[in-house]
């Protein structure tokens, strides 16, 4: 080719473009058009030169976005004439620093198929090492501490590579080529088995061995992609049970793992979407439902018609599951709201009271994170918690907005950075009860604002005065930050909003448990008009009293005596209804009197109370042993042939104030009637989706507004989801849920960044 028919051409490529073999893709591809150039990591992406034909250069630009490697994203790319250079090969450059970072980090990701069968071919040099992997697979975010994505800024950079790694991670043919977590037996992590007290149990294989502990009925700490799990054998009752109780998690479903897709069959029942979810390279924990009668211990699941179920997700655990397990439980190695485990010796000192025995190795984790929780309900893949497999994708935003940092709320606690159109939510924080939680959440931001490099201008936060995350907001506005506080239930919406990319004004319904209201009272049950800007709450739940506060969300027999009293007085305990022949009279008459005389009674008009109250009025749940078990209960026993629904009123002064009386009344006649818990749980579920569609009907009516977006953790109800979307489509109303992000607290960051970032633009 003589030399003027040669041109050169820059791409810059924006997205998950590092560690994923994108640049040995692009190797590959130009050699196949004939080109010379270069590619090199930069800490906004990768930067191609390309030199060759006009005509070959348009072809290999044209086929850059197909056939990717299976971790890629592409997010943006932008092209430009370069300087013809005369390059005589294509090459791979070294990783080069600037100031500039944008680059988008891989989650950490499922082992792939081509590495699982190397794992269990007696002939690979790799037959039976549980840290295989190459560049479409393994371990991202838990590593990193810094960008590029290069070794020396993961863990693995303590361990050298052997000659044989060298090679493959050298080679730009090899699937291996800069897998930065690349290794083998002879140079990489190691397992090791240890017992309670932290000894060295010395055998040839540690995960046969520790197999051998935990059909003995052991429990046994193993050392995940993201922290430690406690496990038992999810068909040994006895361990199950031994372990609740070590763990103090008396009802709460465990999640379990299964090796493959026939062992899940053998006790749940799943749909296509659901299986495809199961397999999906994120690897997720799926809610699926059981088999009657299920094959696992009752003990895992108790009084649930669900399973939370994950496949094996890394070598180590294909290798545990190998040896004849259905069904492993793999919950979160902490105790009850504390951080999951993550280093050795941590895990050591905090679960060894827990475990019996601990399968750890020495790969370094950087940062914890949780396995991802998601269901299928009302056509979509709903995230319930948003973490491993999942962050750190960003969700994109509909436009560019001032970089914030958005602190969350305090229980399902996310945070969240913006740039640009890019809203970054953290992996699942939790709850920020302790001292330990609430070290975990300034980890967390510190650890994201330097390997996204976001310095935010402004931060935003909850109304709540009490909460932690606001404590910390409040520190940082006292060394300068700008604070924007946003009410919890406007985050709710907005948080809805953003995922969708809508914008404008919207029929918000925000359904939770507790949100500390603009007027200082407990609001949940909130019809709003919203936008990123600001809110008009012009309707909710009718105020009741929460006797004795907090403790009404544990004991739900509380809430139902409130709702009780509000609606038959002095005369409530002349009721023949199982509640007030299960709790003691002498409790009864001192709520009553708290009520009567408004003592330690907060206001509130949370949906979920309400739900609790049902529950509790019909005889399901007195107390609670887990956040929102009375109204699952409710809902999973509701009778799915069912169509009647009870009377519902609201009164029009000061907006909507939705009475709950005649919702009572129909459940306490029912319930006298005897009528079966299963149709008065049909009835209310039917009642609140009826109820909901007529007071939306009236807001479009004096507003002119179509759109509704569903938010708040009541939404995780799939009964009243999938009704409620039904419904209002039906009178014509274009509704919009969530479903990338969380519904429940876990998405309220996002809102809470939208909001300040858009009235932060606005004032600008």
């Amino acid at each position: 080719m003589a030399p003027d028919e040669i041109i050169a051409r820059k791409l810059n490529v924006n997205g998950i473009v590092q560690g994923v073999g994108f640049r040995p893709y692009i190797y590959q591809l130009a050699c196949m058009h004939q080109l010379t150039g270069e590619i090199a990591n930069t800490s906004s992406g990768v930067a191609i030169h390309v030199e060759g034909s006009r005509e070959n250069i348009d072809l290999f630009c044209k086929c850059l976005t197909t056939n990717l490697p299976p971790l890629a994203y592409i997010t943006g790319i932008d092209e430009a004439p370069d300087i013809v250079r005369e390059l005589n090969a294509f090459s791979i450059l070294p990783s080069t620093p600037d100031l500039k970072r944008s680059t988008l980090i891989s989650p950490d990701v499922s082992v792939c198929d081509d590495c699982l069968k190397e794992l269990f071919d007696p002939t690979d040099r790799r037959f039976a090492y549980p840290f295989i992997n190459c560049t479409n697979c393994g371990p991202r975010y838990t590593i990193i501490s810094d960008i590029p994505y290069d070794r020396c800024n993961t863990s693995m950079k303590h361990f050298v590579m052997c000659d044989p790694c060298q090679s493959e991670y050298d080679d730009p043919q090899n699937r291996r080529f800069h897998a930065q977590p690349n290794a083998c037996a002879v140079c990489g992590p190691q397992v090791t088995l240890h017992g309670s007290d932290g000894g060295l149990i010395s055998c040839e294989n540690p995960i046969e061995r520790a197999a051998r502990f935990l059909k003995e009925g052991k429990i046994l700490a193993i050392k995940g992609l993201g922290g430690f799990h406690l496990s038992v054998d999810a068909c040994h009752t006895a361990a199950v049970e031994r372990l609740r109780r070590r763990k103090r998690r008396k009802e709460k479903p465990l999640a379990v793992m299964s090796p493959n897709l026939e062992a899940i069959c053998r006790y749940a029942s799943m749909t296509s979407e659901e299986k495809a979810l199961l397999t999906s390279f994120r690897r997720p924990i799926v809610l699926l439902s059981k088999k009657k009668p299920c094959l696992l211990s009752d003990a895992v699941s108790p009084r649930n018609l669900t399973i939370g179920v994950m496949l094996a997700y890394t070598p180590l655990h294909y290798l545990l599951m190998d040896q004849e397990f259905t069904a492993l439980v793999m919950t979160s190695g902490n105790l009850s709201e504390e951080p999951i485990a993550i280093d050795n010796a941590d895990a050591l000192n905090r679960l060894s009271g827990l475990a019996d025995y601990f399968l750890m190795h020495d790969r370094q984790i950087y940062l914890r994170s949780d396995d991802s929780l998601v269901r299928h309900v009302a056509g979509a893949d709903r995230v319930i918690r948003r973490s491993r497999g999942i962050v750190p994708m960003p969700v994109f935003l509909r436009r560019p907005l001032p970089s914030v940092l958005a602190c969350g709320a305090e229980l399902k606690n996310t945070v969240c950075l913006i740039s640009g159109s890019r809203a970054f939510l953290s992996q699942h924080i939790g709850n920020l009860e302790n001292s330990a939680g609430y070290d975990f959440f300034c980890m967390t931001i510190a650890h994201m604002q330097r390997i996204l490099d976001i310095t935010p201008h402004f931060l935003a936060c909850d109304l709540h005065p009490d909460y932690l995350s606001t404590r910390y907001a409040l520190e940082q506005q006292q060394a300068g930050m700008e604070l924007v506080r946003v009410q919890h239930h406007h985050a709710h919406i907005v948080s809805c909003m953003a995922e969708n990319r809508i914008h404008g004004k919207v029929i918000g319904l925000a359904f939770d448990g507790t949100g500390y209201g603009a007027d200082g009272a407990i609001w949940g049950g909130e019809f709003l008009i919203a936008d990123e800007t600001g809110f008009d709450r012009v309707g909710h739940l009718a105020y009741v009293s929460m006797p004795g506060g907090a403790a009404t969300i544990r004991e739900p027999w509380r809430m139902a005596v409130s709702c009780l009293y509000s609606v038959f007085g002095e005369n409530m305990q002349n009721l023949d209804i199982p509640l007030f022949r299960e709790i003691d009279p002498k409790k009864l008459t001192f709520l009553q009197d708290m009520v009567a005389k408004d003592i330690n009674c907060p206001r509130t008009s949370s949906m979920g109370r309400l739900f609790d109250a049902v529950a509790a009025i019909i005889g399901i749940r007195y107390t609670v042993a887990y956040e929102g078990q009375a109204a699952l209960e409710l809902e999973m026993l509701a009778d799915d042939g069912e169509s009647g629904s009870y009377p519902f009123e609201w009164l029009s002064e000061d907006g909507y104030q939705i009475l709950p009386h005649p919702i009572i009344q129909g459940v306490v006649r029912d319930t006298e009637n005897g009528v079966l818990p299963a149709v008065v749980s049909a009835r209310f579920h039917r009642t609140l989706i009826c109820m909901t569609a007529a007071l939306c009907r009236e807001i479009r009516r004096n507003s002119d507004l179509n759109r509704v977006a569903l938010s708040g953790g009541v939404f995780q109800n799939a009964l009243l989801l999938n009704g409620l979307i039904r419904e209002l489509s039906t009178e014509g109303f274009t509704v919009f849920s969530q479903s990338v992000v969380p519904t429940n607290d876990g998405g309220i960051s996002l809102g809470q960044a939208v909001c300040a970032a858009g009235n932060r633009d606005k004032s600008d």
